[in-house]
């Protein structure tokens, strides 16, 4: 098994990614050895922006038409084509760009919800977001924190628990039922809020060696917008996580 091999097999901490090795195979060729273009991490960084971009555009609608009965579905959804991208990495380029639109149509309509409940809390948790980003991209290119196997594991392990926890919370949700210690604003919700958002920080760590170790050791091109997609759904979880701890803060208008 190639050192690429064993990398792309748990690089995706939301859903592991077993099938990737042998989509590769069937696609490109001997995995580290694809024929063709292959991915670079700047290639990498542009696809990011090009989804930020659709994500935005799909914010914008998302805020013009804010049904809160959709939210449901769009967390269902974006699950769905995430899912169906882990599974066959090679249609990223088609999938990655519906994820990011749908992505942008859920930021689009929280945000409203909460800018209509709190003054200014939108773009504090945009502001703090972005801080956090730059903030671990520096201790990454630093070298200050490193992503072994072992840190990568623990933070695939962690990152597992919070979306079975996040997948708890929306089924019973559906039934009309709320988990009082996520929601109440506590010392408790504070608490696992601010837990949770160090997770996800975490993760962007492993987002920005996915750039660098694909680019390395040889990952097809489509990978490109694989890499970029997982960027922009550790973003997108990191500022509404940030959203919610900050309503716990603010009186309402």
């Amino acid at each position: 098994m190639s050192k690429f091999d064993a990398f792309t097999k748990s690089n995706n901490p939301m859903f592991k990614n077993d099938s990737y090795a042998d989509d590769a195979v069937l696609d490109e060729g001997l995995v580290g050895h694809a024929p063709g273009e292959l991915m670079t991490a700047n290639g990498a960084v542009n696809k990011t922006f090009m989804l930020f971009g659709i994500m935005l555009l799909g914010a914008a609608v998302g805020a013009m038409f804010p049904f809160r009965v959709l939210l449901i579905p769009y967390i269902i959804g974006g699950a769905v084509v995430y899912f169906f991208t882990s599974k066959k990495p090679s249609r990223a380029p088609t999938l990655a760009p519906i994820y990011a639109l749908i992505e942008g149509l859920l930021v689009g309509t929280v945000s409203v919800m909460y800018a209509t409940a709190y003054s200014g809390i939108v773009l504090n948790a945009a502001s703090l977001t972005f801080a956090i980003l730059f903030m671990m991209l520096a201790l990454y290119k630093s070298g200050l924190i490193t992503v072994s196997q072992k840190f990568r594991a623990g933070v695939s392990m962690a990152v597992g628990a919070v979306m079975l926890l996040y997948l708890i919370n929306i089924v019973l949700y559906m039934f009309g039922i709320s988990i009082p210690f996520l929601h109440d604003g506590g010392p408790v919700a504070i608490g696992v809020s601010c837990i949770i958002i160090v997770i996800a920080s975490m993760n962007l760590l492993l987002d920005f060696d996915n750039f660098e170790k694909g680019e390395g050791q040889g990952a097809p091109q489509y990978m490109e917008w694989y890499y970029g997609m997982g960027l922009l759904f550790t973003l997108v979880w990191l500022y509404l996580e940030i959203l919610r701890l900050l309503s716990f803060f603010m009186g309402d208008d």
